[in-house]
Order: C-alpha cells, then sequence, then structure tokens
C-alpha cells in the first residue's frame, strides 16, 4: 500500500555532547517527539563536521572523537511538526533547526485475508 501527502522535515543539528539533564539531549528529543504523536524520528550520527564555533570534529583514527555531529530527523504533517518546536526552544541550547517543506510516499504492507 503507497500513502503520499505534503509534510514537514524537522532537522535538529546538535552535538553528540549534548544533554538534557545528564542525558543525550538527542535521546530526550526523540522521546519527546514519540510523546508529541509525531509519525517518527531518526538520529544520525556524523563522522566530520563543524559547526558555528568552526571547531572541526571528526573520528578519523588520528583524531580525538569527541563532540561528533547529531542530526535528528523528524517527518510529519506541518501542523504537527509546527506544534512541536516549543519543545524545542526549551532543549535545544546551541544548534541548527531546519524546516523543509517535503512530498512524503508512505509504504506499508498490506494485509490480505
Amino acid at each position: 500500500m503507497k500513502e503520499e501527502h505534503p509534510a514537514l522535515r524537522l532537522s535538529v543539528f546538535i552535538g553528540e555532547d549534548d544533554t538534557w539533564h545528564r542525558k543525550p539531549l538527542y535521546h530526550e528529543i526523540v522521546r519527546r517527539a514519540r510523546e508529541a504523536g509525531l509519525a517518527g524520528a531518526t538520529v544520525l550520527r556524523g563522522s566530520e563536521g563543524y559547526g558555528a564555533h568552526s571547531t572541526v570534529h571528526t573520528q578519523r583514527l588520528l583524531d580525538l572523537a569527541d563532540d561528533l555531529p547529531i542530526i535528528v530527523i523528524i517527518v510529519d504533517v506541518a501542523d504537527r511538526v509546527r506544534a512541536f518546536l516549543p519543545q524545542l526552544d526549551e532543549l535545544v541550547a546551541e544548534g541548527t533547526v531546519l524546516l523543509e517543506e517535503v512530498h512524503a510516499i508512505r509504504y506499508t504492507r498490506s494485509h490480505q485475508s
């Protein structure tokens, strides 16, 4: 089965060392997204990157792997994503949030009797 609709992609760029009450910040964002009933969330760990401070963070063997980039991606209908933004205002002290209009295609298995 195939379902198509317009959606909004929320991408939250933070650091691996960012925390919320001594736990990884990305974990708290995913937990709250789930509680808010958003369609889904995915956490991606970058292998190299830099942000506002221009410090390169990398996982290359010869460099110390610290504070690697993390991206939390959430996709749902626009109203639900926008309603979630105040949660990020509370959680994210430093980072970047992107909102992008997308066309979502969801594939699901059809159950035949």
